[in-house]
């Protein structure tokens, strides 16, 4: 008899139909999964095969908009979710409001449907999912698992409608203690890769791990989640490097777990990101769902993909109402042949273009998910700048082998490591926030780096302590001012920690002395001069945290809560709660 083992994870919503969703689970054998919803909606789906694991993506149609529906999962005429004994309040779909179609006089984007109450988006990385041994979190309470715990107890808590897993879902390469006995059981430690993850099995054991905790899985399966990976969900400082990739490809281990990574990212991860109609057009996902086992026709797509990572797009682009978000891999797109590195293949870097920028009246608000920050401490800016000049081979072959191994050792890998293309986002983020048509805020929003700040670019031609032009501009030609706030809002970790002399070390990479030493690296490397300076407008903040903006109209605010422990458990502690808009 099948039985549910994994989820339900709800992940897409429609936000211009209010009307589908899709629905993830993992059932112990092949079956049928109907998701039933108290309104009349429904949905049904067999499931497919990997690897021995047995995979749904329930399309769910007929929701109401504007509506909360409970639901429930059932395999055959047996419910299987939510659980008979379960504590935990029902899971539900929530659609957004839908506005109706508008006369001549309203505009276009008003008439295209667009939602008219707003949207909460939730948003974090890196989350090491171990639970704590003997009652005691080395790394504190678990953000993600405070937050599901403060919304089952409060039914009248305000949910998120968004949340955003900005990378490092799992973590390949940090394995927990029961995770190793479970590696153990089934080879020898001793042998390469150890204790890191070998293949699609120990993979599952992860996620096993991430999504199991109760009150988490009550979170998944309520709250909609769009993901992007990081460089934990294969290996630490995935593709750094031309060199970094020719040695760890030389290891006789890296084939199977390199694309394992990617099979079990295509599984638990980047299906539900899609819509319905992605998902019916995705040829890798019909030919994995047309054979009784999908792994080989799987298995051949991944290894594909690592070969040419440009034949795949992880990146995506989603609508909420008048929110836009664009979500960018910056990792397996990137080119790292060192006379043409960059962050995005030039496909990539297209597609993304055309993302920002195509129908600017369409959207008040524009969110950039990127895993990795796109502005650092100056310090630490300068510094990858300076060694990315000299892996470049600007002072000499010497030079450029120090470079490499500095690279390495200091995690050297983030935007301002690729020169390049961080001049070219950077101008495409000053195009977004120009012209008639500019949104009220562009935020990028980023992880990775195990702490929470806020920075604020200025462009060379506006005022400063302000990230935008007092006035407008004529349109998004060369040089003109932004008019949108811009901003990166960086919130890293979910649930992991950051060693205290690192916490040192960013404090001093915006300090005066840090911006001073990173100008002597500028000299060093004959970089040139960023087109942005940037001001920190927040933080740096330290903790297992989440951040959440509150968009509705023109108007933005954005909250960032920590986890703490007190005597009846962890809580949510508010850090900072801010406007990011003019009020009125």
């Amino acid at each position: 008899m099948a039985g549910l083992r994994l989820g339900p994870l709800l992940r897409y919503v429609d936000w211009e139909s209010g009307s589908t969703a899709t629905v993830w689970v993992e059932a112990s054998r092949p079956c049928t999964v109907e998701v039933r919803c108290a309104d009349g909606a429904s949905g049904t789906s067999p499931t497919f095969s990997v690897a021995g694991h047995h995979y749904a993506l329930v399309v769910v149609e007929g929701l109401t908009p504007g509506s909360t529906t409970a639901y429930e999962v059932l395999i055959g005429s047996r419910r299987v979710w939510p659980p008979e004994d379960t504590r935990l309040p029902p899971s539900t779909i929530t659609t957004p409001s839908v506005a109706t179609p508008a006369g001549p006089e309203k505009g276009a984007a008003e008439s295209a449907g667009a939602a008219p109450d707003g949207v909460r988006i939730s948003f974090g990385s890196c989350r090491w999912a171990a639970a704590p041994g003997g009652g005691h979190d080395p790394v504190g309470p678990d953000a993600l698992v405070t937050l599901a715990a403060h919304l089952a107890a409060d039914p009248a808590a305000e949910r998120p409608d968004v949340l955003l897993l900005l990378g490092d879902q799992v973590y390949a390469d940090e394995t927990s203690a029961a995770t190793r006995r479970r590696l153990a059981a089934r080879r020898d430690l001793e042998e390469p890769p150890g204790t890191e993850i070998a293949d699609y099995e120990e993979y599952t054991y992860l996620y096993d791990e991430s999504w199991r905790d109760p009150e988490v899985r009550w979170l998944l399966s309520t709250v909609p989640s769009f993901m992007i990976f990081d460089d934990h969900d294969v290996i630490d400082d995935w593709n750094t490097s031309a060199a970094w990739q020719r040695d760890i490809r030389a290891t006789p281990w890296w084939h199977e777990r390199i694309v394992s990574g990617l099979m079990s990212y295509w599984v638990h991860q980047h299906l539900g990101n899609l819509s319905p109609a992605e998902l019916a057009a995705d040829p890798v996902y019909a030919a994995v769902r047309a054979s009784p086992d999908g792994t080989e026709a799987l298995r051949r797509f991944a290894a594909e993909t690592d070969a040419d990572p440009a034949r795949t797009r992880w990146s995506y682009r989603r609508v909420f109402g008048r929110v836009r978000l664009v979500m960018v891999d910056t990792r397996a797109a990137r080119v790292l042949a060192e006379d043409r590195r960059a962050m995005l293949d030039p496909e990539e870097a297209d597609w993304l273009r055309e993302a920002v920028l195509d129908d600017p009246a369409s959207y008040d608000h524009l969110l950039i998910g990127s895993s990795l920050p796109w502005l650092l401490p100056p310090l630490v800016h300068e510094a990858e700048r300076w060694n990315a000049s000299l892996c470049a081979g600007v002072r000499g072959d010497r030079w450029a082998r120090i470079g490499e191994k500095v690279r390495r050792a200091g995690d050297l890998e983030h935007w301002a490591a690729f020169p390049e293309s961080f001049d070219r986002f950077t101008e495409l983020l000053r195009e977004a926030a120009s012209g008639p048509d500019a949104p009220a805020t562009v935020c990028v929003l980023s992880g990775d780096v195990h702490h929470a700040y806020i920075t604020e670019p200025r462009w060379p031609d506006t005022p400063p302590g302000d990230g935008r032009a007092s006035g407008t501009t004529s349109g998004p030609g060369p040089g003109s001012a932004p008019v949108s706030r811009v901003l990166q809002l960086t919130c890293s970790p979910v649930h992991n920690s950051v060693p205290r002399w690192i916490q040192a070390g960013f404090r001093f990479g915006w300090s005066r002395t840090g911006r001073r030493t990173g100008r002597f690296l500028s000299r060093h490397g004959r970089t040139g001069a960023s087109p942005v300076t940037w001001d920190r407008a927040g933080g740096p903040w330290f903790g297992n945290q989440l951040m959440t903006l509150t968009l509705l109209g023109r108007k933005s605010a954005l909250t960032l809560v920590q986890a703490t422990a007190g005597k009846q458990g962890s809580q949510l502690e508010a850090v900072l709660e801010r406007s990011l808009t003019p009020e009125g």
